[in-house]
């Protein structure tokens, strides 16, 4: 009789159609992975060797598996959008405030900041490794949290100064050094510094020409802060050669390095440190020509407290935060998981996966490293469902399953011929 082969055809029939179906509905689903019905045949047992020589008894699906080919990954503009290039898979924490919140996998992107600074994808928390001072150490996942609060102010220590000063100036003619009489010295100019709370200080230097020599000419630099001079000793002496490079050796065997300019001052007590600040004028790389004076390069470490502005995240995962100060840090890493067999992965809806003994344990890397992709951030990874080719496998399922009801009407005919006997 036809009908089981028929009935089996019809069973395999609509899960084929319900595979479409899924594989349609979530064609605009982020990070979706498409479907495939699997079928297997149903054949009668041989025993002993004996040749089985009648029909099969029908279909049967042996499987739904899953492609886990790459979609189309579309720009967002939203910093905490995420797609991974190639290979991996999101790590997340599900039910993060129970004891019992188990990790899954996951390649929708959609991130996004909690009430508590975490970064979540609903109500599960990306996985990856929070950074410490800077310094990423990789180790056991953990939540991935950005710093909202407070970025500490930080004392200034170095100021790196590459400036030139005008050959072609001859020595003031008014001495000594009044910064309110412009005759009495040639050339200044100013850098802002930090104390230990943050307080901006301005810091003016006053540069000074002096009697060349045969072996060069000296420069005396005098350092202000916020219009006093500098505690201690506030003066230094530059020296450049005939070709106008700054001498920063002494002539001794060996030569003996000349150590930066030292700037000490003691805030006021109205900004609320009393402290003394001390840091260094690194005028490496200064010349003396015959051109303007001025300041080409100049860096100052120190700065204001600030809190976080902006953040972006790199193809390696490094989130890296932007602060109202000007200061960027790098304050943690997204990590990826990597399978053996990720078709053994099993689906748990919500475009996240578990993993099972078919899949293999998982290996974390930092993206780019070991056989993970890298990541795009601002970017989504669509669907990789093919609408075009799922609507035309939906007709070809269509008339398997017609087919399959036509054997099954074609047999009720013939059982109705044989009664009718």
């Amino acid at each position: 009789m036809g009908f089981q082969q028929g009935l089996s055809g019809l069973n395999s029939a609509s899960a084929q159609l319900d595979t479409i179906g899924n594989n349609v509905s979530n064609a605009s689903t982020v990070g979706f992975k498409s479907s495939r019905t699997e079928f297997g045949d149903l054949f009668s047992t041989s025993f002993y060797g004996v040749a089985n020589t009648s029909a099969g008894i029908g279909s049967q699906v042996s499987g739904v598996t899953q492609s886990f080919s790459a979609g189309n990954i579309t720009p967002t503009g939203r910093s905490l959008d995420l797609a991974i290039n190639n290979n991996g898979f999101f790590i997340v924490r599900q039910n993060p405030t129970s004891s019992t919140g188990s990790l899954a996998y996951t390649r929708n992107g959609q991130f996004q900041v909690d009430k508590d600074g975490y970064i979540v994808n609903g109500n599960d928390r990306l996985q990856g490794w929070m950074a410490n001072n800077g310094v990423v150490t990789q180790g056991p996942v953990t939540d991935l949290k950005l710093q909202t609060n407070l970025i500490s102010p930080a004392a200034t220590t170095k100021v790196s100064m590459g400036v030139n000063l005008d050959s072609r100036l001859s020595a003031p003619t008014v001495t000594p050094l009044n910064p309110t009489n412009t005759n009495s010295f040639n050339w200044s100019n100013a850098a802002q510094v930090y104390d230990s709370l943050g307080n901006q200080h301005n810091l003016t230097l006053y540069y000074v020409k002096g009697t060349p020599t045969a072996t060069g000419t000296p420069w005396t630099v005098t350092a202000y802060v916020d219009g006093s001079p500098a505690s201690g000793t506030n003066t230094y002496t530059m020296n450049y050669d005939t070709s106008g490079n700054l001498i920063t050796t002494t002539s001794t065997t060996p030569p003996t390095p000349i150590a930066p300019f030292s700037v000490t001052f003691s805030p006021t007590p109205v900004n609320g440190s009393s402290a003394p600040v001390t840091f260094t004028v690194d005028y490496t790389g200064s010349t003396q020509v015959a051109q303007a004076s001025g300041t080409p390069t100049e860096t100052v470490d120190g700065y204001a407290p600030g809190t976080l502005s902006s953040m972006n995240i790199d193809t390696h995962g490094n989130i890296m935060a932007s602060f109202s100060n000007g200061q960027n840090k790098v304050i943690g890493q997204v990590a990826l998981a990597t399978f053996t067999n990720s078709q053994g992965l099993q689906n748990e809806g919500g475009n996240r996966w578990q993993q099972t003994l078919q899949s293999g344990v998982p290996a974390y890397n930092a993206p780019g490293s070991g056989n993970a992709g890298t990541v795009q951030s601002q970017a989504l990874e669509d669907s990789n469902v093919d609408l075009t080719a799922e609507l035309v496998n939906m007709i070809t399922a269509q008339r398997f399953y017609q087919a399959n009801a036509q054997t099954i009407k074609t047999e009720d005919t013939l059982m109705q011929t044989i009664i009718n006997l």
